[in-house]
């Protein structure tokens, strides 16, 4: 099977990985079917034989003077070393001794392992030997001339986000209270990370394991690889050829190269991270006319909206802008952290209490903290998918070849309060702008972060400091969600304001536009003026093709109006009953408004009423407000301000 991959004029190979399990298999040397335990255990041992090599090279390896000498990118005698992290730990001489017999393809799996677990802690010990050289006077807030000192400090740190230096510098200072002093480097600061257990075929080549795709059926292929019968295989006859068909995921294209698959045993079940090449339409950096601007938010978790450049300079926007609300799936993620904060707190207690026969229950608590991890996990890479594919879905909608999405990674909430700031903190931002670029790169469409300087602050259409008030019809109170601009009267939502400054930001500013050389995402790094300026959403033009003046009635000439209430009696009452329902509509008897239609009804932004009850709608998993705002339904009485119930989150 070939594994190069014909590209055509426009196009460039993409990698991306999907998931697949491994059913059953078929041992080549007996014929003997096996079944998805069978399976999950003769694949269990090897992993147990490779993590147990691994464990043994990174221990033995991890020390500031081995880890420099292989991010160096030289041998001893000053030749390169390879690429490949087994080739390069080879070249080193590093190995590690093993007591069963394996080939030499198993050794290989657990030194591309041990190398990467080694290059990857390089950056890691370079930032924080940046931070121990510029450790500040009081490490609970620097000065802005010792922000400078560690940014020059850090390789790197320029660009660096706050975020991590904040982080890297409270883990320092819990050193400090537990030993009394600063840590030596990361290796002190850090134990030995743990090894995961897992088979990473690709370092392997076509004596251990092999794959093909089906010539007659494309979502199927077929994995071979050696596995043993035996936890301690002793000779090479204990290892023999295992068969197993693999179903392809519908994300796999026809037209794509597979590659040798990653194996991990989660639930006695054998899963593989499939890797796969195939060809796409290549972003372009800049030459950008349309572009899609999208806000983070915390009610709506994004708001976007399209923006169109055109030949004289002028940016309009296109349409009023979506929002994308997921009030009850959030409500729930914090509900389930509040779980997790609670039964850690349990935790806690039983560790200072230490009493032999509370381990019991210490043990039924670590198996429900990792249950409600996995639950918190599952849900935050469900919303962060759900989120990605709603914004390149607008994206295509509208027809954008660029997703301008604003730069929050140094945010750290403050200032709100306890609750807002940790669901503020703990938003899945990352995931969802890692699952952007994945999904955006299918269709050809960059996605470009911009700073996040002012861009809910200033008026989109004239640059001036907004007004903030609670809601439109309260213009007098201080507030945060409705924008007024005192210069040129624009007013709106503010995450409606913020993505017309976010796309009109990143199209002035596209010249600037740079791939980051590490990750490779676009990024536009910094702000200038003179493009800020340039940087406003204008009106379009207002055309008319027909002369709307008038010159004779406005109604239409009919005999007779349309009657603007049915004039056909109400239904007759049942007997015994005194209520009085609306016009033309039978009553039905019910005692309370029902609850909301869509779950994912939000808050509109209208005033709040003064007598409102207190909000226990997270705590119940219905949203974060127990109450949403709503226009009276047809069988209820109108009043003047309508409360009514939002779903429950199931």
């Amino acid at each position: 099977m070939s594994r190069k991959l014909p590209l055509a004029d426009g196009e460039t190979s993409r990698t991306a990985c999907a998931r697949a399990l491994i059913r059953s298999g078929v041992d080549e040397e007996t014929g003997e079917l096996l079944t998805a335990t069978a399976l999950a255990e003769r694949a269990g041992w090897c992993t147990e034989l490779v993590a147990g090599m691994t464990g043994t090279l990174v221990a033995e390896h991890w020390n500031t003077t081995d880890v420099d000498t292989l991010a160096s990118g030289q041998d001893a005698g000053g030749r390169k070393l390879p690429s490949n992290a087994w080739m390069a730990l080879r070249r080193l001489g590093w190995t590690a001794a093993f007591e069963a017999k394996v080939n030499d393809r198993i050794v290989r799996m657990a030194q591309e392992q041990a190398g990467r677990a080694l290059r990857s802690v390089k950056w890691r010990a370079d930032l924080l030997a940046g931070v121990l050289a510029a450790w500040p006077a009081d490490a609970n807030k620097r000065t802005p001339q010792e922000w400078e000192r560690v940014r020059a400090a850090i390789p790197g740190g320029e660009y660096l986000p706050s975020s991590i230096i904040r982080s890297r510098t409270r883990q320092i200072t819990s050193f400090e209270r537990k030993h009394g002093r600063l840590p030596a480097d990361v290796f002190e600061l850090e134990p030995t990370p743990r090894v995961p257990r897992m088979l990473l075929l690709a370092a392997c080549d076509g004596q251990q394991a092999t794959i093909e795709r089906s010539a007659t059926e494309p979502t199927k292929a077929l994995l071979r690889l050696q596995l043993p019968t035996r936890p301690d295989p002793q000779a090479y006859r204990d290892w023999t050829w295992v068969e197993c068909p693999i179903t392809l995921p519908p994300t796999v294209p026809g037209c794509a190269v597979i590659h040798l698959p990653t194996l991990r045993i989660t639930d006695r079940k054998v899963r593989a991270d499939l890797a796969y090449t195939h060809p796409v339409p290549k972003a372009q950096r800049t030459g950008h006319t349309v572009a899609l601007g999208v806000d983070w938010g915390l009610g709506t978790l994004l708001s976007a909206g399209a923006a169109r450049l055109h030949q004289d300079g002028r940016i309009t926007a296109l349409g009023a802008g979506a929002q994308f609300r997921a009030a009850g799936v959030l409500a729930k993620q914090y509900r389930l952290r509040r779980i997790s904060e609670r039964l850690h707190a349990k935790t806690d207690h039983y560790a200072r209490l230490a009493d032999n026969t509370l381990d019991g229950k210490a043990a039924t608590l670590a198996e429900e903290i990792r249950r409600v991890c996995e639950r918190r996990s599952n849900l935050n890479d469900a919303l962060a998918w759900a989120a990605a594919r709603w914004a390149v879905d607008q994206a295509v909608a509208a027809g954008v070849t660029v997703i301008y999405l604003e730069d929050l990674r140094s945010m750290e909430a403050g200032g709100m309060g306890r609750t807002q700031n940790t669901r503020l903190s703990q938003t899945v931002r990352g995931q969802i702008a890692d699952r952007m670029r994945h999904l955006a790169a299918e269709v050809g469409i960059a996605v470009v972060t911009v700073p996040p300087r002012n861009t809910s602050k200033h008026c989109p259409c004239c640059l001036t400091p907004l007004r903030h008030r609670k809601a439109p019809d309260r213009p007098t109170v201080s507030g945060w969600k409705w924008a007024i601009c005192p210069g040129c009267g624009w007013q709106g939502d503010r995450d409606q304001g913020a993505w017309r400054r976010i796309a009109a930001r990143g199209l002035s500013h596209q010249a600037n536009t740079v791939a980051d050389r590490a990750s490779g995402t676009m990024v536009i790094r910094a702000v200038v003026d003179t493009m800020e300026a340039k940087a406003v959403i204008t009106a379009a033009p207002k055309t008319s093709r027909t002369d709307r003046s008038k010159t004779g009635p406005t109604r239409p000439r009919t005999n007779r109006l349309t009657p603007r209430r049915r004039e056909v009696p109400s239904p007759a009452r049942p007997s015994g009953r005194t209520d009085k329902g609306p016009e033309g509509h039978a009553p039905t008897g019910r005692t309370r408004l029902p609850r909301a239609a869509h779950r994912h009804q939000g808050v509109t932004t209208i005033s709040t009423p003064t007598n409102r009850h207190k909000p226990r709608g997270a705590a119940l998993g219905a949203g974060f407000h127990l109450h949403a705002h709503a226009a009276p339904p047809k069988w209820a009485e109108p009043t003047p301000d309508l409360t009514v119930r939002m779903g429950s989150l199931s």
